[in-house]
């Protein structure tokens, strides 16, 4: 397969992906793993009856490829024992998908060490509430975003790209991404915005442990992924947003992420 190359089973899970969501309940644990240098995140949810994965849902924010091996992972394992999930190896999910671009099998091929995190997190009894321990308070340093705008920042304008959210509406179901602009009030939207779609990212060139401590403990409770250490480059898309390209600060290094809307500011 060429580095670049697609199956058409890689395609159809992307464009189609199955089971995605989120599941709720006392027999349900979650699994989260990142790939910080190329950004794909994600997160499996598993519900466990006798044993065994009854249920199964995921979220992914990333590549093509990120969303097709989450979405292939789910069809794969559900009604399995969670010992034979255990099992399940990159290269299974590969192979499923009829092989992925030697340049995306490591990067992107997250989703069996999400459902390993699910797993294991079930067996040692933690819930999805308590994933994220909260970390000790540091000195908060403002954030300051670049002044040179984003490469199609207005050609988007109203096509994806918002400054500000007075309604909630257009943002339902939509994949999100939220830049910070220095203040609380960027990430407490981000925050909003999850309760609709439940699918944001929230993107700053801080790092972590220069966060605002109060809006850290926010942004843990809530399902907002947060990009540290990033800035957000450019907007792309045919007529509306597609996708965005992020440069990660912390490696020198580009890449993209499939979203539907860009918030600039608030």
């Amino acid at each position: 397969m060429k580095s670049t190359e697609y199956s058409e089973k890689t395609l159809d899970h992307f464009r189609n992906p199955r089971n995605v969501g989120i599941l709720e309940g006392e027999n349900v644990a979650k699994g989260r793993v990142g790939n910080p240098v190329c950004g794909d995140l994600m997160e499996i949810y598993i519900e466990v009856e006798d044993d065994h994965i009854k249920d199964i849902k995921f979220q992914t924010f990333g590549c093509g490829s990120a969303v097709a091996t989450s979405s292939m992972v789910t069809e794969l394992v559900k009604g399995m024992s969670l010992d034979e999930a255990m099992k399940m190896t990159r290269d299974d999910v590969a192979g499923a998908l009829d092989g992925l671009p030697p340049i995306k099998m490591h990067c992107s091929n997250l989703a069996a060490d999400a459902l390993h995190a699910a797993i294991k997190n079930w067996r040692e009894g933690i819930r999805p509430n308590q994933i994220d321990a909260e970390l000790p308070l540091y000195v908060q340093k403002p954030c300051k975003p670049s002044e040179t705008p984003i490469e199609g920042e207005s050609e988007f304008l109203g096509k994806g790209v918002y400054n500000g959210a007075d309604d909630y509406g257009p943002f339902k179901d939509k994949r999100v991404i939220v830049r910070d602009m220095g203040d609380t009030a960027s990430a407490e939207l981000a925050i909003e915005l999850d309760k609709h779609t439940g699918r944001v990212i929230f993107i700053t060139s801080l790092k972590e442990g220069e966060m605002n401590p109060d809006i850290k403990k926010q942004l843990k409770r809530s399902d907002v992924k947060v990009l540290y250490e990033s800035e957000l480059l450019k907007i792309m898309g045919q007529d509306e947003v597609e996708k965005v390209l992020v440069n990660d600060l912390d490696e020198d290094q580009e890449y993209e992420l499939f979203v539907d809307v860009v918030v600039i500011k608030r």
